[in-house]
């Protein structure tokens, strides 16, 4: 797993809530067992329409998803964590995130930030006012910063720890093998 200590990229303002994994990647998409090429199953079903988000040209390529409140609700489904990274996110930002999805995000190396929706919407006019607006999630300082603010966010330490060291399961048994 990579490591993640601090991520700069522009963001995507998806401004819908209670995306739940099956929109994030149908079950259509399923049939692999590795974690690569999910990219073109991620939100395919709203990809059809040329006005979604991923479409616009000025947001195609974002590392940074701004979503609505309860994102990753449904089934547990770590293609939904390997869809969002194949396509590049490197973080998402939203005001609350179901349990399971979060957890699996974050075994899976893509943070999950909660912030407050007041800041959620604060960084969705920021970027869609200017979609080269960078953003940064930074993990050591447990900040993210974009335009001129700055908002703090919790994470508890192990888990910060284990993103900021690029361990996931398998790497935290391997670091006993020898040992």
């Amino acid at each position: 797993m990579e490591k993640f200590i601090s991520h700069t990229g522009t963001g995507v303002p998806l401004r819908r809530s209670n995306v739940d994994t099956d929109q994030i990647i149908p079950a259509v998409w399923l049939k692999k067992i590795t974690r690569n090429g999910f990219e073109e199953g991620l939100f395919s079903a709203w990809r059809q329409d040329p006005e979604f988000v991923l479409n616009k040209p000025e947001f195609a390529h974002g590392t940074v998803l701004v979503a609505g409140a309860d994102f990753g609700t449904g089934s547990s489904r770590e293609h939904a964590v390997w869809a969002l990274q194949n396509y590049g996110f490197r973080a998402v930002i939203s005001s609350r995130f179901a349990d399971i999805f979060r957890g699996n995000s974050l075994k899976g190396g893509l943070l999950t930030v909660v912030l407050p929706q007041s800041d959620v919407e604060a960084i969705w006019a920021a970027v869609e006012s200017d979609p080269s607006t960078e953003i940064t999630v930074d993990l050591e300082a447990r900040q993210v910063r974009y335009a001129t603010t700055t908002v703090g966010f919790e994470i508890d330490d192990y888990t910060r720890w284990r993103l900021m060291e690029g361990l996931d399961d398998i790497g935290l048994t391997l670091r006993h093998v020898d040992a």
